[in-house]
């Protein structure tokens, strides 16, 4: 009775224009956070991009005389729109579309209120609808990537200072979880800060790829319209020199998409890196190596005062395997497709403003979480103090070079399991066979000096 009391409520309508009620936290909760892609990804911005190419298309045609030359205001108010749509062309193409029930048609129809009738038959000439909608999901593809790279770009930033700036602060490392080969944590910082960056470049060097070539890839109608005409080039350069994209010469009616699949790949790789490192930040508060900043009038438990959670970095985690899960499914999806043609794709590439929101999302949370990091070396130093038996690695290791072969054994029948101190230690070394100065130098070791290279590695790569 419950529930159907509030399915009829909601069936009144009286909440359809509240923003709680869309389906997506990314436009509610969290619709601040990412608003500036909005433009780009939206059903508004497709549109807007739409209109861009069919634009550009026209303008094209014309400065190559295969269309007659446009009035030139009417040439500079096209150029002008392009730089300048806005909500109010947005709603007159949706017009057009409640009427035509197809909204690259629609577009064509706008453009038609724009120019002399004259030029009305040169609007979407010889294009199929794929033509315009792949070239203007390349634009969105460009735009998204651009501002994801921002917020990377100054990610990489804040990780390379952290890396230079803690380069010589020591840290015990755990592997298994156990205690384990000292480092500094400037160099842990910095084995994250290489990985996304190599990701980055890959990212920042996919070709996103367009074509204009007609309903099968063959220019038929472009031939037998204008037979004289190389389409060929001139599609080419339309894609590359007017729109930015790169061309792909052979398609069949889709451009096959392989490289958006590409793309959303190094997203998924660099959404991994980036939960790597969330977990492992999320663990080094937890073991006391940073405190969190806090901030007036938040609240860390509904019910235990005391709390600052590491909740930015859950977040950043939690929205990069949204990310990273629906890029995954897009990469393998959107290459398929049945003979020539057929249209999963389309419905495919109406969530590519997901990816992108959740990725975007993710990497502010993480953003902003770093920012509140506190380190302390207090902490670092007790804990290393406590772990005098990672230096067992090192006697072992310099036993070897004086030819001991059964060093490793030594040094396991020692201090496997055991509670070792450094007096300890230092007893193993003096007992052994080593050379005085050999002994001398392992018992001038303490686990914040056993960090080998790590100081030097920082210098050396971190550029």
């Amino acid at each position: 009775m419950f529930v159907a009391n509030w399915l009829s409520f909601f069936k009144i309508g009286s909440l359809k224009t509240f923003k709680d009620m869309a389906l997506s936290p990314l436009d509610d909760r969290y619709a601040k956070k990412v608003e500036i892609l909005n433009s780009i990804f939206s059903e508004f911005g497709l549109m807007k991009f739409r209109t861009i190419v069919e634009i550009q298309w026209l303008l094209a045609l014309c400065e190559k005389g295969i269309a007659p030359k446009l009035p030139e205001d009417v040439k500079i108010g096209l150029e002008t729109l392009c730089d300048n749509f806005t909500a109010e062309e947005y709603a007159a193409i949706k017009v057009f579309e409640a009427t035509t029930n197809h909204d690259v048609k629609a577009v064509e129809y706008f453009i038609r209120e724009l120019v002399p009738q004259s030029h009305w038959s040169w609007i979407h000439f010889a294009c199929t609808s794929e033509d315009i909608n792949n070239l203007s999901y390349g634009l969105m593809l460009s735009h998204g990537r651009e501002a994801v790279l921002c917020v990377v770009d100054n990610l990489l930033e804040d990780l390379k200072q952290k890396s230079i700036d803690w380069k010589a602060i020591p840290m015990l490392c755990r592997t298994h979880g156990q205690t384990a080969t000292p480092s500094t944590m400037g160099k842990e910082w910095a084995v994250f800060w290489d990985r996304a960056q190599t990701i980055s470049q890959s990212i920042e060097g996919v070709p996103i790829t367009g074509k204009i070539n007609g309903a099968t890839g063959t220019y038929s109608a472009h031939v037998a319209a204008k037979a004289d005409i190389d389409w060929i080039e001139f599609s080419h350069d339309f894609v590359t020199e007017r729109l930015g994209l790169t061309w792909n010469a052979l398609t069949t009616q889709i451009e096959p998409h392989d490289q958006q699949a590409l793309l959303l790949n190094e997203m998924s790789r660099l959404s991994n890196v980036l939960i790597d490192l969330c977990r492992d930040v999320w663990g080094y508060i937890s073991l006391g190596y940073f405190g969190q900043r806090t901030v007036a009038g938040e609240v860390g438990s509904s019910t235990m005062p005391h709390k600052v959670n590491p909740i930015d970095f859950e977040n950043a985690e939690g929205n990069f395997k949204l990310a990273r899960g629906l890029a995954r499914t897009l990469s393998d999806e959107l290459p398929v497709s049945r003979w020539q043609r057929d249209l999963t794709d389309s419905t495919l590439q109406r969530n590519f403003g997901i990816v992108f929101g959740h990725f975007y999302l993710a990497l502010k949370s993480l953003q902003k979480g770093l920012g509140k990091l506190e380190l302390k070396e207090e902490k670092l130093a007790a804990d290393l103090e406590s772990a005098p038996e990672v230096l067992t690695e090192a006697v072992q290791t310099v036993l070897r070079a004086y030819g001991h072969h059964d060093a490793y054994e030594q040094l396991k029948n020692f201090s496997r399991g055991q509670a070792l101190n450094l007096e300890q230690v230092y007893e193993f070394v003096d007992q052994s066979d080593l050379p005085d100065e050999e002994k001398a130098k392992l018992k001038k070791l303490i686990p914040a000096t056993y960090t080998g290279l790590a100081e030097a590695l920082v210098d050396k790569f971190v550029v």
